[in-house]
């Protein structure tokens, strides 16, 4: 028998449906909530739903976590996020069936989307470092898992953000049996990016106070030296090698480069039209929005999409005025809200530097629906604009890469998906009049459907 734990700070809107989801398991006999003194009614919507409440008497996650295991009563355990409305509905068989068929003591769930920051930047090289027997799990800072309780009472729970990272490693440590698993498809917000800081912080302390212990102090600092080292010669190295490129144009692709927008092209192609404008007239978070347009083309081979962009016309001019800017020894790319198969077509078509977009998973030669949203879209603590999720941090990361600065950059836009990049960079053009906004924030507007005044901006 099973019990599932769940951790929740204000969660009113989602923790019904979590508390009703784990009892359609039946091997779930307790569901425990463990309310952070919530403020919203999360606590009577989870009794009111079956699970067994407790507040917790000091608010964190890992005090939490430890509160829920002394009240659980079965051998077996497992913890979900109260936030997450729809969970994947084998999610809870996929993480205890390890655990039941005894292949493992404990389980670590991962989920189809792409690793955050924190993990892709901080976590993963912290563990090739210390931890290398951990640095092949794809999200280890995930904190769906699932365990036997008289492993869970053994370990230290950290009252941050470095929690789940610490049970890994505890787990590592006690030499338990550790397996991941991939639960499915799961919809989730991003952490805004002023929080991104705080939970490097916590989390490389987490691995690095637990290394400690196990490793001299010495040997630490060597690493940690030699890791800075490393990478100020290959930055240095970097920098040298494309010191020569100093300025950018980048264009948006939809509206753009492209007379028409892909999607709408599939949209008419694959007869999708009234679902897609359903979706963006009821989903404005634009994560969201991307992770479920992509399931509109689940099922369409690389052809059939190749052939939708191969309909649409691109501006008369734009290969002619890529060759006169490059040959002023401009680099030029693409940022996209669109897929990278196409923005790569473009790209090749034009004679474009590089492309940044959105990667729509393939599986057998057809999509799957999935969209891994790159990191380079991303904020970090050291974005130029304020938004988690935006196409300022691409050029940025495009700057930083070919070594250009934000005041050499051109970037080309139509929509209010391009104020930002257009507003940051610095001369931004607005191109077409499709929105009024960005008109008058950009440093010129060109209202024809050419690009050949870029020729006297440049």
């Amino acid at each position: 028998m099973l019990t599932v734990i769940i951790p929740v700070l204000n969660e009113s809107n989602t923790i019904g449906n979590v508390v009703q989801f784990c009892f359609r398991n039946s091997q779930v006999t307790e569901v425990i909530v463990v309310d952070d003194k919530s403020e919203d009614g999360t606590a009577e919507i989870a009794a009111a739903n079956g699970a067994k409440v407790i507040i917790s008497e000091v608010r964190g996650k890992g005090l939490s976590m430890k509160d829920g295991i002394q009240h659980a009563t079965n051998d077996m355990i497992i913890f979900l996020d109260g936030d997450i409305d729809p969970y994947p509905e084998e999610a809870i068989q996929l993480l205890c069936d390890p655990l039941l068929k005894n292949e493992a003591d404990f389980v670590k769930g991962s989920f189809s989307r792409n690793a955050g920051r924190v993990t892709e930047l901080v976590a993963k090289p912290l563990l090739h470092i210390f931890y290398p027997g951990l640095a092949g799990f794809l999200q280890p800072l995930s904190g769906m898992i699932a365990g036997r309780r008289s492993f869970f009472k053994k370990i230290e729970f950290a009252n941050d953000s470095g929690v789940d990272i610490g049970i890994l490693i505890d787990m590592y440590l006690m030499k338990a049996r550790i397996k991941e698993v991939n639960i499915g498809y799961i919809e989730n917000k991003s952490k805004p990016w002023e929080g991104l800081g705080k939970m490097s912080k916590e989390v490389s302390r987490a691995i690095i106070s637990k290394a400690q212990v196990q490793q001299p102090v010495e040997a630490i600092e060597e690493e940690i030296y030699s890791l800075e080292a490393i990478n100020r010669e290959m930055n240095q190295t970097f920098r040298e090698k494309l010191s020569g490129f100093h300025k950018m144009v980048v264009f948006d692709m939809d509206d753009t480069i492209l007379k028409g927008r892909f999607i709408d092209a599939c949209a008419k192609a694959f007869k999708f039209v009234p679902r897609l404008e359903d979706l963006r007239f009821s989903e404005k978070d634009p994560i969201i929005l991307t992770k479920r347009i992509g399931l509109f083309l689940k099922g369409k081979t690389m052809d059939d999409l190749l052939d939708v962009a191969g309909s649409l016309a691109m501006v008369d001019d734009i290969r002619e005025v890529v060759k006169s800017l490059k040959e002023k020894d401009y680099i030029i790319g693409i940022i996209s809200n669109s897929y990278t198969l196409i923005t790569n077509y473009v790209r090749q078509n034009i004679g474009a530097d590089f492309s940044y977009a959105n990667q729509l998973e393939f599986f057998e030669g057809k999509a799957s629906g999935e969209v891994n949203l790159p990191s380079y879209f991303f904020a970090s603590p050291d974005s130029y604009c304020g938004h988690a999720y935006c196409k300022t941090n691409a050029l940025q990361y495009a700057c930083e890469k070919y070594n250009v600065q934000f005041k050499n950059c051109i970037a080309v836009g139509d929509s209010r998906d391009d104020r930002c990049m257009v507003g940051h960079a610095g001369k931004g053009v607005a191109f077409g009049m499709n929105d009024e906004l960005l008109s008058k924030i950009a440093y010129r507007s060109i209202k024809e459907k050419t690009f050949e005044p870029l020729l006297a901006i440049a």
